[in-house]
């Protein structure tokens, strides 16, 4: 992977608990930075041809490794301006160090 393949501005989301009026806790999501990312939809297995027949869009995403997208975890969310993505495997290093990989889940917004 090089750094020209990040092209594509992908929104970091972080889980946040808040206290509505009432003081009942809530789930959120805290915007925790903009970044570039490779997003690679991977129609060839079978088990991604049937996530797709059910519209939830896999596919593998890339981001610069940084001390920001070193903390993400599967917890996390990430969200482009058509797509909302749930990360679905907890994010690994590449071998260099240099990028952070993981697989996703998305849902049309």
């Amino acid at each position: 992977m090089k750094i020209s393949d990040l092209n594509r501005r992908i929104t970091l989301l972080e889980p946040s608990l808040s206290k509505d009026a009432d003081g009942k806790a809530v789930q959120g999501w805290a915007n925790r930075g903009e970044v570039w990312a490779n997003i690679q939809h991977r129609p060839g297995s079978e088990a991604f041809q049937q996530a797709r027949l059910e519209a939830r869009d896999p596919a593998t995403v890339a981001v610069r490794a940084s001390t920001l997208t070193r903390r993400m975890t599967s917890m996390w969310r990430v969200e482009t301006d058509r797509v909302v993505y749930e990360i679905s495997s907890n994010p690994n290093l590449s071998q260099d160090n240099a990028f952070v990989t993981f697989q996703v889940e998305g849902q049309r917004k």
